[in-house]
């Protein structure tokens, strides 16, 4: 429709041989003033330099004139902007575009031909997954799918951070743990982890090994035994809410690949690495930075800057047209330098994406909930979807806005009634199949070639604009990388279609009018299954 609109506008100019410009057509931000806007009066009076309500008058009544069938009503705002409603046939005729299309409505071709990466979770395997981890890996995923309805072929990619001083202190916790099983008198490392993990894995060791291992001076048969085994279990928990990566990058590669020297050599020769004090310096502040960074400790141990420099250097040498960056809060002070020193390395930030999320926290009537556990003291993703399920982790995880605080509420969350955001969701769906279902058994005929003119109701025309808006829905979420517009639309769309059915019979005695409204059903039906499927989440048929 906007299209269309655009078009006729473009013809008229023509027709009136107005000079070309530039013609924009958009939503108004009152819905009251009508189905679309546009300021092209405005533009055309500076370059005729006559009244530009006068012209809008001009265009108005030529549009209605030349195209009825397309516009109902226009109006006259302000200095000259034009507010159009379009005729209530042409809206319910697109309808049958949601039919037509079916899964593939709301999929754009924006990216086609273009690569992404979306980078996310890369939890250390030090440990389970937590709670904190999980809306990363959610908001990841949900980005990554919504980059995929755009067009872009998307590579789902998991740091596998592997290296350092944290891989070092796990090798020695699971050790000090092997040996205070076998008897040994042992002193647990400080900052060690502490987890009842640490100990099934020592035992699990003792149980493969027995006390082979106890007279090893260095921690390595330890660090791999447990990175093999947390590491198991994280691919475990996120298959648990239908998380698979396309790629698992190893950090120890670009240490054994030279990347991590070729970085600082190529800084160095450009007069960006300094040392100061024992140890090496990055000069941030040249690359539009406040401060300066340390990459390499007076002990010789690289700072996580200088891996996660190599690590996007790696993504560029890759190719990528989109690199999106999903990180937990704690890195925002870290990765503008990452971005600074990739800058100077030759590759252009702007193609990064840095999307960060803000903490998690679990209340339950308003208290702050301490599940039990054995892991430690955090609470477990894992534990998270044996108390609630799947489908409500991951909404809840995406129905917030990225930058806000997220108060995951347990009491909501357990609730099995359309209070709960998921199940009305759900229940929707289950709602309009069940109509689809009591339809077909009744022998009701509805297709392509059906009358849609009795859909003439306000809350019927209100119905198929929303489900018009899918499309720019999707595009919007391409555009933000925030999954809550969809989220936050496909709420709208469930509960008009809950009001408008607690009002109206769908399958009734007059066959016509029947047939029409199942028309309208169908393409609910088919909007919230494409909304709940982007989303990861089930699109019930019955509850």
């Amino acid at each position: 429709m906007k299209n269309a609109l655009t078009e006729a506008f473009r013809e008229i100019i023509s027709t009136l041989n107005y000079p070309e410009t530039n013609i924009v057509v958009q939503l108004p931000k009152n819905p009251e003033h009508g189905d679309f806007a546009t300021n092209l009066a405005l533009q055309l009076a500076g370059k005729l330099d006559e009244n530009p309500r006068e012209i809008a008058q001009i265009l108005s009544d030529k549009l209605k004139t030349d195209y009825p069938g397309l516009v109902d009503s226009t109006d006259i705002a302000g200095p000259g902007f034009i507010n159009i409603s379009i005729n209530k046939n042409a809206i319910v005729s697109q309808l049958l575009s949601v039919l037509t299309l079916n899964k593939e409505y709301g999929k754009s071709n924006f990216g086609e031909g273009k690569t992404a990466q979306v980078e996310f979770v890369s939890a250390n395997p030090t440990g389970p997954l937590t709670v904190g981890h999980g809306r990363g890996a959610i908001l990841g995923d949900v980005i990554s799918s919504i980059l995929q309805w755009n067009g872009y072929k998307v590579d789902r990619e998991y740091y596998y951070n592997n290296a350092g001083r944290q891989m070092h202190r796990l090798g020695e916790s699971v050790k000090s743990r092997y040996l205070e099983l076998l008897g040994e008198k042992t002193e647990f490392p400080e900052e060690g982890y502490e987890g009842e993990y640490i100990v099934e894995i020592a035992q699990n060791l003792i149980d493969k090994k027995g006390n082979s291992l106890k007279d090893l001076t260095e921690n390595t048969a330890f660090k791999d035994a447990a990175e093999s085994n947390i590491f198991l279990n994280i691919e475990k928990t996120l298959a648990r809410i239908g998380l698979k990566f396309d790629t698992f990058f190893n950090e120890n590669s670009l240490y054994d690949s030279g990347a991590i020297t070729n970085v600082v050599d190529t800084l160095r020769q450009k007069k960006l690495i300094y040392e100061k004090e024992g140890a090496t310096w990055f000069k941030a502040s040249e690359a539009g930075r406040d401060q300066d960074r340390v990459i390499i400790k007076s002990s010789g141990e690289p700072t996580y800057r200088l891996p996660d420099i190599a690590y996007h250097q790696n993504k560029f040498n890759r190719g990528y047209d989109l690199m999106v960056d999903v990180l937990g809060a704690d890195h925002m002070d870290a990765y503008p330098d990452v971005l600074a020193a990739v800058e100077q390395l030759g590759c252009d930030s702007k193609k990064v994406n840095v999307i960060i999320h803000q903490f998690v926290t679990l209340t339950e009537d308003g208290e702050p909930v301490k599940m039990s556990t054995r892991k430690a003291n955090y609470i477990t993703l894992d534990e998270l979807i044996d108390e609630v399920g799947e489908d409500v982790v991951r909404y809840f995880f995406i129905m917030r806005g990225i930058n806000t605080h997220l108060n995951f509420d347990m009491t909501l969350a357990k609730d099995e009634s359309d209070e709960n955001p998921v199940f009305y969701l759900q229940y929707a769906h289950a709602r309009l199949c069940n109509i689809l279902k009591h339809a077909e058994e009744q022998g009701h005929i509805f297709n392509e070639k059906t009358d849609l003119s009795p859909l003439n109701l306000d809350s019927e025309i209100q119905l198929i604009k929303l489900l018009l808006e899918f499309p720019n829905i999707i595009g919007k979420a391409k555009d933000n990388l925030e999954p809550q517009t969809i989220a936050t639309y496909l709420q709208s769309l469930a509960g008009l279609f809950h009001k408008y059915y607690a009002k109206e019979r769908v399958v009734t005695d007059d066959k016509n009018k029947t047939s029409a409204r199942l028309i309208l059903v169908q393409a609910l039906q088919i909007v919230l299954n494409n909304g709940l499927s982007l989303l990861g989440i089930h699109a019930l048929e019955r509850m």
